[in-house]
């Protein structure tokens, strides 16, 4: 089992290439930067991303909105919109299980920018699904939370301290129930304290004059904000973790 201890903080410093760096100068950096510098492109996504690199050696992940694939059941250009929300719900829930992520323009336009996470690869993360690690109930939290429709194994990243981040938020928020994840371990089973605690703070921040719907109103529909809260409610009325829906598909394809 993962031993996440009260000392590995949510919001301590992330492990990048260029060593560790605390959440806030990350963004500051991000949004700062003058240029971001392309050195790769990711070749298996699906939708354009770019490696890239900013001042101080910090590199990260940069997706093009005129890059993204169009989907028929998300609206065209609206993939880095829902990157960048994702992270604004973990860090306005206390999750910390995505890396910083901003919207900001880029070579090819206005695109999601996300801090590139050192992690222990992609191995690591199958074994810990496979074994139920609990170190994971925080990200099948977040994901019943913004309704992930692409939970795969290769879309976590367990860091060498014991926490468990989450990248490629791009199908979330979807106003129908979408959820999709290689995460059913813990379906049905009642949510801790702390998880509750973390709903509430969900509830308080998207109702009408809540400071997350705030911040997501610029950049999700309020259709959209509105079925998060939905979401919130049931999951406090209800108080354990969904079970898979029967009008939807729940697993991921591929599952890597």
């Amino acid at each position: 089992m993962t031993d996440q201890t009260e000392t590995s903080s949510w919001r301590a410093a992330l492990p990048t290439t260029s060593g560790l760096i605390e959440i806030d100068e990350a963004l500051r950096l991000m949004r700062h930067s003058p240029a971001l510098e392309p050195i790769g492109r990711i070749a298996e996504a699906s939708n354009a991303s770019f490696l890239c690199e900013i001042e101080d050696g910090l590199q990260v992940i940069y997706k093009p909105i005129r890059g993204e694939l169009p989907l028929w059941d998300f609206p065209e250009g609206s993939l880095a919109a829902r990157e960048t929300a994702a992270f604004l719900v973990s860090e306005a829930l206390g999750l910390g299980v995505v890396p910083p992520t901003i919207l900001r323009d880029g070579p090819a336009g206005e695109g999601a920018v996300q801090l590139w996470i050192e992690h222990d690869g992609v191995q690591r993360a199958v074994d810990l699904v496979n074994a139920s690690d609990d170190g994971l109930r925080r990200l099948a939290l977040f994901d019943a939370i913004v309704n992930n429709g692409d939970r795969k194994g290769g879309h976590i990243l367990p860091l060498h301290d014991g926490r468990i981040l989450g990248v490629d938020h791009g199908v979330t928020f979807a106003v129908e129930p979408k959820l999709r994840t290689v995460l059913w371990a813990w379906r049905s089973k009642a949510f801790t304290d702390e998880e509750l605690e973390i709903i509430s703070r969900g509830v308080q921040g998207v109702t009408d004059d809540g400071t997350l719907r705030a911040q997501l109103s610029p950049i999700l529909d309020g259709e959209e904000i509105d079925a998060l809260e939905s979401r919130l409610n049931v999951l406090a009325a209800t108080g354990c973790f969904p079970e898979p829906s029967p009008d939807w598909p729940p697993l991921p394809w591929p599952l890597v």
